[in-house]
């Protein structure tokens, strides 16, 4: 179980205590990430995540910031995503304070260095290369790009290299005093730790996080009113695809069916699609569907690689099987091993401490509140094949449809073809 504390400046502590292991977690999530930028600074947050490992007051080098936990065998990095950023470290329990001191000192008291802000920007750079050279990570953000377009929720985390040549020491320390406050932040310790001390340790460490009323994100607009279609034209040895539609956010009660129905669709081994993709027809090697869900946005989709000549037999397929689902819904069968298979998978993610922190920590920056695997188990065990129907039915639609397409094609109009006859 855990335990929340709340301190009069508003900073938030969130305690697990996990005695199955040896290690402890430190955590820190603070509720910023790209949909709370603006388009000048897309990629600010991502930015001044990588700038936190290059100094500090008590550290002044990149190598002394490392060598702290080096020393002592520890895993340690940063991250960020469309809705928060975080630091943690992973060390033994004996290095606990260490642990916190030092995920505190870089939270608290990195010092940006003008020298390192143009050479981080060059690593960035290639970071973003690598990504844009990877068509199955490529295809993922021409999908957001398409769904939400020139607004927050479209952009990409890591920024754009117009945005990313913009970005200075000045305006990196402004969005820090501006969303690293108090109010915006959560630290969250999982492991095996004695409870009486972590309460006295977060506060002679963090006691200097500043105060203040954290900005909002702009509101996200989701307009569609038939298929979508994008297409970009790369000489690859395999199309990669995207096919999905708008659903539902973290907040919808309907998102257990639905992440249950993307397990049942192609979220195992002996779902549906692979099974017809890959087993049936050996059309692809890779193939996934899943349920991706944010406060305000939700969608289902299925990505895989498929043979260059044979991409409207595939796209044909898994929308076929989407209209199945809508039309008959699933055996009983289907839904008892979808539910066991997301209960099991869920059990063996949290084996370590780290992945206790994840699981609380960003439930509740995401959700405010938390719910315990058990609690989510029973929600699981709750869902009917009735509604697995209700939300086909619901999402499985013409407006809501999409489909990104990676690979060595120029004709639009085949494939709206086939979007326009679901």
């Amino acid at each position: 179980m855990y335990k929340l504390y709340r301190f009069r400046n508003g900073l938030k502590l969130l305690s697990v205590p996990y005695k199955a292991t040896q290690a402890i977690c430190v955590l820190v999530l603070v509720k910023v990430g790209s949909k709370y930028e603006k388009k000048e600074i897309n990629g600010i947050s991502h930015f001044l995540e990588h700038m936190l490992f290059k100094g500090t007051k008590k550290r002044p080098s990149q190598k002394e910031v490392a060598e702290v936990l080096d020393k002592i065998g520890g895993n340690y990095n940063g991250f960020t995503s469309e809705e928060y950023t975080g630091y943690y470290a992973k060390v033994s329990r004996e290095h606990l304070e260490t642990a916190i001191d030092w995920v505190a000192d870089i939270f608290l008291n990195s010092l940006i260095p003008e020298k390192e802000v143009d050479k981080e920007r060059n690593v960035i750079l290639e970071e973003l290369n690598m990504y844009k050279d990877n068509p199955m990570a490529e295809v993922h953000r021409l999908w957001k790009k398409l769904l939400y377009g020139d607004q927050p929720a479209g952009w990409d985390i890591i920024g754009t290299k117009e945005s990313l040549r913009k970005i200075k020491r000045e305006g990196l320390l402004n969005f820090m005093r501006k969303n690293y406050l108090a109010k915006n932040t959560l630290i969250c310790l999982a492991g095996n730790f004695q409870e009486g001390k972590i309460k006295e340790l977060i506060t002679k460490y963090f006691s200097k996080i500043q105060n203040g009323k954290p900005p909002k994100k702009a509101k996200v607009i989701e307009k569609q009113k038939s298929p979508q279609l994008l297409l970009q034209k790369r000489d690859t040895q395999q199309t990669h695809l995207c096919i999905g539609v708008r659903s539902f956010s973290l907040l919808d009660k309907r998102k257990y069916p639905l992440s249950l129905l993307a397990s049942i669709l192609g979220g195992m081994m002996s779902s549906r699609l692979f099974l017809e993709i890959r087993e049936k027809r050996g059309l692809g090697y890779y193939l996934s569907t899943n349920y991706e869900a944010d406060p305000d946005t939700g969608y289902l989709s299925t990505l895989l690689g498929v043979d260059n000549q044979r991409v409207e037999e595939a796209t044909r397929i898994v929308l076929k099987e989407y209209k199945k689902v809508r039309e008959k819904g699933v055996s009983k069968e289907e839904l008892e091993k979808a539910k066991e298979y997301q209960k099991g998978r869920m059990a063996l993610s949290l084996e370590s401490s780290d992945a206790q922190a994840f699981f609380y920590g960003v439930q509740y920056v995401l959700q405010n509140k938390i719910n315990t695997i058990k609690e989510i188990y029973k929600k699981i065990d709750k869902v009917e094949k009735s509604d697995i129907l209700k939300v086909a039915r619901e999402i499985f639609v013409p407006e809501k449809l999409n489909l990104v397409i990676l690979g060595p094609h120029k004709n639009k109009n085949k494939f709206l073809k086939i979007l326009k006859n679901f």
